[in-house]
């Protein structure tokens, strides 16, 4: 069974940063893409950034420059660095990655950005 877990966001001002954690129960973690995506209230869930098993990233439009998605394998953990956040950021954060053929979910955290 594959679970994701979450952790680090919270409420920050516009401009600030913050740094997301996905902690892993995957086996072959280090083979695995993993991704991060966002919704906010009324729009429909958006990639925000992937990283691959060779260390390869691809982030969405609005991110790039922005923010940076790293991996520890030895951890079975991904980040996502969050900096020069605007008010549009503010979203609830979704840790992804693909097992065999199903897509697997954190529950989510959410990162609010005052302006």
């Amino acid at each position: 069974q594959v679970q994701l877990v979450e952790s680090g966001g919270g409420l920050v001002q516009a401009g600030g940063w913050v740094r997301l954690s996905c902690a892993a129960s995957l086996s072959g973690f280090r083979f695995a893409t993993m991704g991060w995506y966002r919704q906010a209230p009324g729009k429909q869930r958006e990639l925000v950034a992937t990283i691959a098993s060779d260390g390869s990233t691809n982030y969405g439009d609005d991110v790039k420059g922005r923010f940076t998605i790293s991996r520890d394998n030895a951890k079975n953990t991904v980040f996502l660095q969050m900096n020069s956040l605007k008010p549009e950021d503010a979203a609830v954060y979704y840790c992804q990655t693909r097992y065999i053929t199903t897509d697997y979910w954190g529950q989510g955290t959410q990162v609010t950005v005052s302006s």
